[in-house]
């Protein structure tokens, strides 16, 4: 069985790592740089950077900041927030990240994945999709099911009727990983959307990271089993220290999920 990997996240704003409710209420938590030194310490096996306001203002992600992190890390760095183009991808893979996010622009011109992606490998490219759960409808007399619609520019903007669909386009296309991301769950600490996680993650061959809900190691566990998701991304419960990386991950190992580099006792 492939190892599930643990992700830390940092939500950064004008430098500064902030956390929310449902992609609003933004709050402080912490420095960039000193908290990717101690997540690197701990054992996170990733670790994500988003400029959450970089799309809202229409600007590139903050590239001193993402060398000051990078500078910390000896693990994967993710980074996302204002890519519009192959030229600004290259600018987040110069300044030291390993894998760039691109959520909004890809919705606008989806080519963006294939060029980023010939360029710098599949690898490297994450499409982040922030889905949010409509209501039942019915499309026909026969089938009638629970749709997540896509959401972009920070989850302000409706952009794609279905989640699935879209995560399946990003993957032929060139997408390496998908970033999936519960509007309705981010933040809450009620546990991931395991039904969103589980389609999505069913439809493409390509890993799947869950994203939105975190709040205990039991919530792990659910989406790595009924989710289907290769990894799980957490910042809260991570950032305020209620739950460490090495007791989540012992704890999962004991619920017979692989980990990489457990630390012991």
């Amino acid at each position: 069985m492939l190892t599930r990997r643990i992700i830390a996240c940092l939500d950064v704003r004008d430098g500064t790592v902030v956390k929310g409710r449902q992609f609003e209420e933004l709050a402080g938590a912490g420095d960039p740089s000193a908290l990717a030194k101690r997540y690197n310490d701990e054992g996170i096996d990733e670790l994500m950077l988003l400029d959450v306001s970089a799309t809202l203002e229409g600007r590139g992600a903050m590239i001193d900041t993402i060398r000051r992190v990078s500078a910390e890390l000896f693990i994967p760095l993710g980074v996302g927030g204002g890519v519009t183009s192959l030229e600004s991808a290259s600018a987040l893979f110069d300044a030291g990240a390993d894998k760039v996010s691109i959520n909004s622009a890809a919705l606008t011109r989806p080519a963006l994945i294939e060029e980023i992606a010939r360029r710098y490998g599949s690898q490297a490219v994450i499409v982040a999709i922030d889905a949010r759960k409509r209501r039942r409808v019915s499309f026909s007399e026969n089938d009638t099911r629970r749709r997540f619609s896509v959401f972009g520019r920070s989850g302000t903007v409706f952009a794609r009727e279905d989640a699935v669909e879209w995560a399946k386009e990003a993957a032929e296309l060139g997408a390496g990983e998908i970033l999936l991301t519960s509007i309705d769950r981010d933040g809450t600490r009620d546990g991931f959307d395991c039904e969103l996680t589980a389609a999505v993650s069913t439809a493409v061959s390509i890993p799947v990271v869950a994203s939105g809900g975190a709040g205990n190691a039991e919530h792990f566990a659910d989406v790595f089993t009924s989710g289907c998701a290769d990894a799980a991304l957490a910042a809260s419960i991570f950032h305020y220290g209620e739950l460490s990386v090495a007791t989540l991950k012992r704890e999962l190992v004991r619920r017979g999920i692989p980990m990489r580099e457990v630390a012991p006792c």
